[in-house]
């Protein structure tokens, strides 16, 4: 009913940058908020950076001031930018979306994507 679709990750060196992109697609279902996890090999996944509808956004101590979130409401969409990055970003990260179902009184549904990997080395 529901996909989630990550794209955008790479290799690239310390300090450089790359845009993520996740894209909603389906129908009968309308987003709360969205945002982007990360899980490095042996860690614990973690929430990197999150955006409410209203545009709220919440950042990982570790990214602050390096990566941001947006989104796109009419395209169900959401981005992650990340500058500078560093080694320890080095992880899979994967798109995450509340999701409003319309035909069900307060129903809602956590979707995830497939993931997207993105190594820092130089």
């Amino acid at each position: 009913q529901v996909q989630l679709v990550e794209s955008g990750g790479g290799l690239v060196q310390p300090g450089g940058s790359l845009r993520l992109s996740c894209a909603a697609s389906g129908s009968g279902f309308s987003i709360n908020a969205m945002g982007w996890y990360r899980q490095a090999p042996g860690k614990q996944r973690e929430l990197v950076a999150a955006i409410t509808s209203g545009g709220s956004t919440n950042y990982a101590d570790s990214v602050k001031g390096r990566f941001t979130v947006s989104r796109d409401n009419a395209k169900n969409m959401v981005y992650l930018q990340m500058n500078s990055l560093k080694p320890e970003d080095t992880a899979v990260y994967y798109c995450n979306a509340v999701l409003i179902l319309s035909v069900v009184p307060g129903g809602a549904l956590d979707a995830w994507g497939q993931g997207t990997q993105v190594t820092v080395s130089s």
